[in-house]
């Protein structure tokens, strides 16, 4: 039989609003955290690709709920396969580095495994085939990295140089950017 939230996240469609209304349940009940993180990362689950949806929205809210579960997060990011799923995924990495590097009191605390976890998938994601936005979140998160890394900044300098004429607009002008804030 399936749980409250499985019920809930079959209901749930690509329009924001629906999103919203769904992450505002989990805000809601936060008794539901834990599953909902589960789902994300239960490819086999029809669902898994709404509950990464749910998770980017109440990230934004509550990024701090993600803290006792950043073990099971960062060490799962490589199984997800689905661009449904890794685009909300590859946001909230983003959000989670720019967390533990602002060092406030509410700010998320990374190991560096988790750390080189993020690391390692938003190259992959870099380097693969995927959809724009989650190569600019990608970009976004390695540039704000490699403040830290000595060796990510050339790195992604490297490949934004080589793969620029390959790509869209959108891809383009996140790269140029990036690289205009890396070679100063």
């Amino acid at each position: 039989m399936a749980s409250a939230l499985q019920t809930k996240l079959d209901y749930v469609n690509a329009y924001r609003e629906n999103r919203l209304k769904c992450a505002q349940e989990i805000l809601d009940n936060p008794y539901l955290f834990a599953e909902l993180i589960s789902i994300c990362f239960s490819p086999d689950d029809a669902n898994h690709h709404k509950a990464c949806w749910i998770l980017e929205f109440v990230a934004y809210e509550e990024l701090i709920w993600l803290q006792p579960h950043l073990d099971f997060f960062c060490s799962n990011l490589k199984i997800l396969k689905d661009e449904s799923a890794i685009r909300p995924i590859a946001k909230v990495i983003q959000l989670l580095v720019k967390s533990h590097y602002r060092k406030d009191e509410n700010g998320i605390s990374l190991s560096e495994e988790n750390l080189q976890n993020c690391i390692e998938v938003s190259f992959d994601w870099l380097i693969n085939d995927v959809k724009v936005a989650t190569k600019a979140y990608s970009i976004r998160t390695l540039y704000l990295l490699g403040n830290h890394y000595d060796w990510i900044h050339p790195e992604l300098q490297l490949i934004l140089n080589k793969d620029f004429g390959n790509h869209s607009a959108a891809y383009k002008a996140v790269a140029k950017e990036v690289l205009k804030k890396i070679e100063k």
